[in-house]
């Protein structure tokens, strides 16, 4: 438990409140209540483990930079798009693959454990709720931590490409400016100019992560699997999400149909606040520890 007391990073999370004693009682009665809690967290949840999420106003990456993250299309049909994507990814990846688990990952594994929580959805595309234990777990948009080919389907670790990557690469250096909430760093055109991306070494296919970018969307199988997970609920908490994206906020709009309750615990407006039956502005490291 040693990341349960180590101090949270809190360089991307906005400024907030402690938690109000009231808020606590209402989450705990909220969360006593529910016997098969059917959870969904965002970018909020990781910005106490250093990552910065895209939207959070001040600190989040579309405050701060006119970045924006890679599209789907652009990334297949573009070679020059793919190196750029892969260039920047390689640099950030010792950093980023190097993030841990904060409080709150391990307070909704320990939930599991507990048979509380009956699952777990996240937006997140960082492995730190596979890193705490969680097990009852959709990523519903995949994980930076695998790579697949577009030809045959082959699936390698993100660890195993970035050895392909030092090999194809031994004398490239470059310097990063900054780091995005899906784990690249920021280059110039002139940085990434003669940077080598490796093909499948299968078919010689395209190698792209394991992660729906912006303009693809989440299979079917995967989103039929959350609905059924969520049939099975009685109560959902939205953790550390403004839930902008459709392919989460569709979920939250089963459960409103279901007349499920729902907790929101973000900092920030959310997309849900209007008919969320709680909503809780803290930290999700500083409140979810206080349930018992």
């Amino acid at each position: 438990h040693s990341i349960s007391r180590a101090s949270p990073n809190l360089a991307f999370v906005p400024a907030c409140l402690p938690p109000d004693p009231v808020d606590v009682e209402e989450l705990q009665r909220f969360v006593s209540n529910s016997k098969h809690l059917f959870v969904m967290t965002g970018a909020g949840i990781s910005t106490e483990s250093g990552i910065p999420d895209y939207r959070s106003e001040g600190v989040g990456l579309y405050a701060r930079t006119d970045r924006r993250p890679i599209q789907h299309a652009e990334f297949v049909r573009s070679a020059s798009a793919r190196q750029r994507y892969w260039a920047r990814n390689f640099v950030g990846w010792p950093q980023f693959s190097s993030h841990q688990p904060n409080r709150a990952h391990l307070v909704l594994r320990d939930w599991e454990r507990l048979g509380k929580l009956h699952w777990l959805v996240t937006q997140n595309v960082d492995a730190l709720h596979a890193k705490a234990g969680s097990q009852r777990m959709t990523e519903l948009h995949g994980c930076t931590h695998r790579v697949f080919c577009l030809g045959c389907g082959d699936q390698i670790l993100r660890s195993e490409l970035q050895e392909h990557f030092e090999a194809l690469n031994p004398t490239w250096k470059a310097e990063a400016f900054g780091v995005a909430p899906d784990g690249d760093v920021f280059l110039t055109d002139e940085q990434v100019r003669n940077f080598q991306v490796p093909a499948c070494h299968k078919c010689g296919g395209i190698l792209k992560p394991d992660v729906t970018f912006f303009g693809d969307t989440v299979s079917r199988e995967k989103v039929d699997f959350v609905h059924q997970r969520l049939a099975e609920s009685d109560s959902m908490l939205v953790a550390g999400s403004s839930m902008q994206v459709y392919s989460g906020y569709r979920f939250a709009l089963a459960a409103r149909e279901k007349q499920l309750p729902i907790a929101i615990l973000n900092i920030g407006p959310t997309r849900l606040d209007h008919f969320a039956s709680l909503k809780l502005n803290s930290r999700c490291g500083e409140l979810l520890p206080l349930i018992v």
